[in-house]
């Protein structure tokens, strides 16, 4: 009898959220030593509209069974609208795992916010189960960093409880090695739950270098009237935590270079205040496009000549943007805006492939945006490429699934 894993993952196939698509990967590759069923919300992660009025339905993805929770409908700049959609699929997550039934291992994620862990400690105590904590993120400290959170007694209690979630957990994992230090940080000095550091990843086998004469790479280029651009890119989430509405400011600083182009894919909560500045300032060279199907991703990431890979002040140990991958993984410069010592910082640093600056050194951003654009293309395409070859001797999916792979059965045998 295969062990049963429960997945509490908030966003999954076919949602375009970074921890969806990594989460849908994982499950199907561990789909045949694994009776696995997912609770997540109904798909909805860029804004798409839901007519479904149950609150659970079923679904299936190959082997895998999907318990899908209507939730509210959710502005992401609004604290108590964000309060409501955490609440209800915080309630209504708990009720899907206690009605599961010989349950092996629970495994969230930390979405929402300490409440992912949350829904394990509970899940475990009263389901005599394994928990799993996969951290993402490390909250509150992620929320305290971009100011979400600011009041100090309710900070001091979140990181309590996240902390309590992590001490009971039967494994951690995280996903950087600054995220490791954050952990044993968390811990001061005394025993540490087990726990593994296993990096996010891309499909490098999807995800290939490709030229921008290619005809897809072409047609992308045409249908957004982005021919002979040279084009610096955003690929991904329009969050909270990117200080992107400072950055789109260092924009304007382009003006004279009719043929520079700031590209930006994807949904969040500081698009529109980006687009309103973008507006107010008449910034023509700034593009704003939806997220792209999975299928033309390799496409529009092989378009730009540049990609920014980017975090807010204080995000080091506490998150890594998992745009690097694909970014690598497409054989392109990074221009990186990160804290020293960051994951993601490391990666630059170890395989040369982009230029690094700490967040708001915005002067700083603008020099190396001039630098990248004065480079030939022959500079360019050997710096991108550094990174396609650190990522296939280091990051490839197939080394990451398979150490989640060998982990959980560890832990069953054990």
């Amino acid at each position: 009898m295969k062990p049963k894993i429960v997945f509490v993952i908030n966003y999954f196939y076919p949602d375009y959220a970074s921890t969806g698509q990594l989460l849908t990967e994982l499950c199907l590759h561990l789909q045949n030593d694994f009776q696995i069923t997912v609770i997540a919300s109904q798909p909805g992660y860029s804004g798409e509209a839901n007519s479904e009025k149950r609150r659970f339905i079923t679904d299936h993805l190959e082997n895998i069974e999907i318990i899908r929770i209507r939730l509210p409908v959710v502005n992401k700049l609004n604290k108590w609208s964000r309060l409501r959609y955490i609440v209800t699929y915080f309630f209504y997550a708990i009720v899907a795992v206690l009605k599961q039934r010989n349950v092996d291992f629970i495994y969230t994620i930390s979405q929402p916010p300490i409440l992912g862990g949350l829904i394990g400690t509970i899940g475990k105590l009263l389901k005599r189960s394994k928990h799993i904590y996969n951290i993402q993120d490390f909250n509150p400290e992620q929320a305290k960093a971009v100011g979400f959170m600011q009041n100090a007694r309710l900070m001091k209690l979140a990181q309590w409880v996240d902390t309590l979630n992590c001490k009971l957990a039967d494994h951690i994992i995280t996903v950087g090695q600054d995220m490791q230090e954050t952990l044993l940080r968390r811990f001061a000095n005394k025993k540490v739950t087990e726990n593994t550091v296993i990096n996010n990843w891309t499909n490098e086998e999807e995800i290939i270098p490709l030229s921008r004469e290619h005809p897809q790479v072409q047609g992308f280029l045409e249908k957004h009237g982005l021919q002979n651009k040279f084009i610096v890119m955003y690929s991904g989430n329009l969050g909270l935590y990117y200080d992107l509405e400072n950055l789109i400011k260092q924009t304007a600083a382009f003006r004279h270079l009719d043929n520079l182009a700031f590209v930006f894919i994807g949904e969040g909560a500081v698009k529109a205040k980006m687009q309103e500045y973008v507006a107010e300032h008449e910034l023509s060279q700034v593009y704003f496009l939806p997220y792209q199907p999975k299928e033309d991703l390799v496409y529009s990431l092989n378009a730009a000549h540049v990609h920014l890979v980017v975090n807010q002040k204080g995000i080091k140990g506490v998150s890594v943007p998992s745009k690097i991958y694909g970014v690598m993984a497409a054989g392109k410069p990074v221009l990186g805006v990160l804290e020293n010592g960051s994951e993601a910082y490391r990666l630059i640093l170890e395989s040369n492939c982009g230029l690094l600056v700490e967040p708001h050194s915005y002067e700083e951003v603008v020099r190396s945006v001039l630098a990248f654009y004065e480079w030939d293309r022959e500079e360019l395409e050997a710096c991108g490429m550094r990174g396609r070859a650190y990522l296939e001797q280091y990051l490839r999916r197939e080394l990451s699934l398979e150490r989640y792979r060998e982990l959980l059965l560890s832990l069953k045998i054990s």
